[in-house]
């Protein structure tokens, strides 16, 4: 009886911290903002023909094209195709896949040597380094796609990584003209993780253990109810790869993203406004990780938008 009596204080003592307010056994789900300057790298599926290209009387490579194989020899990579064209003939033929279906053409043999650089079989470029979750090892990064400038598309992959960098110069935004980040990969043989999905919601991958930098402490997740008009801060690089805070005002809530204002002067001063290359900078309000920035408006560059980092967290699968 003694022992059944101590159960029941001891039940009724769990419910009770389950119903006071504010009072939870439940883990909260974190992930730890970052802010760095990332290079990305990404080899392509095939080598792409980035702009229209007369390679015979008749014949001409379409912009988006993807060589499959030049005379037999396949052609994965432009250093296939180079050794390829090192067999002089008057003649060669093209196997290509052009919209999703596959063609053959005829190349002069001397109009496809000056062909090569408008072929590319990697694409690069300058982001940032959203969240780091310990727990499932793998990181999130943008906040939106990673489109090919050239292609003007999501390109097929093969496989990508992204890398510390620090920022040299900067461009500054103005009214109508994005500016932009000029970054360097600090070491290339060091990459941060690999990239495996590059979606709507950003590039996500496995993150890499050897990064010797001290990561910050993980942050509650900040539901999107949980957000409110108001004061916040962004991590961000603009200088060198030392990530800084900033404050920032949200300004707009909406179902899918959330509307800010860039408030600290130091920032605007040196950026002008939001930068290409700071998307998926997190942003934090009161303590809580809500969410990364994602796009600029051109005409207003001091104001932005920005994506849940709930959303992104359960899109990188």
């Amino acid at each position: 009886m003694g022992w059944n009596k101590s159960f029941k204080t001891l039940l009724a003592l769990v419910l009770m911290l389950c119903l006071v307010p504010g009072i939870s056994l439940a883990k909260e789900d974190t992930l730890i903002p970052m802010g760095d300057s990332i290079g990305i790298q990404m080899d392509l599926s095939g080598i792409y023909v980035t702009t229209d290209v007369k390679v015979d009387q008749q014949e001409w490579l379409k912009k988006g094209d993807i060589i499959r194989q030049l005379n037999g020899t396949e052609t994965k990579q432009l250093v296939h195709f180079e050794r390829a064209l090192q067999k002089d003939s008057a003649t060669m033929m093209l196997d290509i896949l052009r919209n999703g279906k596959h063609e053959t053409i005829q190349a002069d043999g001397s109009l496809i040597k000056r062909v090569t650089p408008f072929l590319k079989d990697r694409t690069e470029g300058t982001g940032t380094l959203t969240y780091v979750d310990p727990e499932s090892g793998t990181y999130g990064a943008l906040g939106h796609q990673i489109i090919d400038s050239t292609l003007q598309s999501a390109p097929s992959f093969e496989k990508g990584a992204i890398y510390l960098s620090e920022i040299s110069q900067i461009k500054k935004s103005s009214p109508g003209i994005p500016g932009y980040k000029i970054s360097s990969i600090i070491d290339q043989n060091k990459f941060l993780g690999n990239i495996q999905i590059n979606n709507v919601y950003g590039i996500f991958g496995h993150w890499k253990n050897s990064y010797n930098k001290v990561l910050a402490e993980p942050l509650e997740i900040m539901q999107p109810f949980e957000l409110t008009i108001g004061p916040a801060e962004i991590y961000t690089t603009v200088e060198g790869s030392t990530v800084e805070k900033f404050t920032i005002q949200i300004t707009k809530i909406e179902e899918e993203q959330f509307h800010i204002l860039l408030t600290d002067q130091k920032l605007l001063s040196k950026t002008g406004g939001i930068l290409q290359g700071m998307s998926g900078s997190p942003v934090i309000q009161n303590g809580k990780f809500v969410g990364a920035i994602t796009h600029m408006f051109v005409d207003e560059p001091e104001k932005g938008a920005a994506l849940f980092v709930e959303t992104m967290r359960t899109n990188e699968k």
